[in-house]
């Protein structure tokens, strides 16, 4: 069930998609604002897998998320996406990103931001508009492809963000936080369209969240990281069935996982 500070696969899933191999990220390297972020983390993550990413404010979550989006790089270590450098991985857009915030365009149509990535990587006009419409149509929004952002509620402008990050139909889908600044009903909406979109694309997703409830209910696997520096402390299998349900979250099973997570973070912030 559990597992420390080690890759990890789900013998139901495949490919791997992602490697982390000793990470460790500094910021401020040899200053006096030296900061050590993580810590040699290592993990792997596989094909069609939901694994997401929980700890203490501040133990690297989103800082592991840049690095395998090649936002930033690591001070050690080595990381692989889908068998390639972060950069390559990057360059062949074989994953897309979802941040907290939708930051979309607000003089931009619903249909043109979604396509604002297809347009950067230069598809024809017919083929933007074709892979935006089947991207607002998994979302169920390809009713409002002529609204702009501030028409639409919080909830709908993340499933605009979700649908942008999905239009070029990449293998892994990185996501930071999406529904953190939703109410709760809006945020248990979000997560069942978030299953459903997972399971008819069977895309690879990393999850950050705060939320240990979010967590159980969404992944097939939760991993715990610990204060700064922050390390994998645990890697905990979410064993409920799919597809999961609003009556899931009843089950007994499901308040055991949570109460199991719920300890390894009391430990975790105690580690650092």
């Amino acid at each position: 069930m559990m597992g420390t500070n080690s890759a990890m696969s789900n013998p139901n899933a495949s490919q791997q998609v992602i490697l982390v191999q000793g990470v460790s990220k500094v910021y401020n390297q040899n200053t006096d604002e030296q900061v050590i972020a993580l810590q040699d983390i290592n993990l792997e993550v596989c094909e069609g897998e939901f694994v997401s990413l929980i700890g203490p404010s501040g133990c690297g979550k989103s800082t592991l998320l840049r690095l395998i989006a090649d936002l930033i790089q690591p001070t050690e270590g080595a990381l692989r996406i889908n068998g390639k450098d972060p950069y390559r991985a990057r360059v062949d857009q074989d994953y897309g990103m979802v941040f907290q915030s939708a930051t979309l365009l607000d003089w931009r149509t619903v249909q043109k931001n979604v396509e604002l990535p297809l347009e950067i990587m230069r598809y024809s006009t017919s083929e933007r508009r074709t892979r935006a419409r089947d991207a607002l149509r998994l979302v169920e929004l390809d009713k409002f492809t002529n609204h702009y952002p501030w028409q639409l509620s919080g909830g709908m402008q993340q499933r605009v963000s979700i649908a942008r990050a999905l239009a070029f139909e990449p293998s892994l889908l990185l996501m930071d936080e999406p529904f953190g600044a939703l109410d709760e009903f809006t945020r248990e909406r979000m997560n069942m369209e978030l299953l459903r979109i997972w399971r008819e694309t069977n895309i690879t997703v990393v999850f950050v969240t705060h939320s240990i409830p979010e967590a159980i209910f969404l992944s097939s696997r939760v991993v715990v990281m610990s204060a700064r520096p922050g390390r994998i402390t645990s890697i905990v299998d979410i064993d409920l069935p799919y597809p999961r349900i609003f009556e899931t979250r009843e089950s007994p099973r499901y308040f055991e996982k949570v109460n199991i997570v719920r300890e390894l973070l009391r430990d975790a912030h105690e580690v650092g």
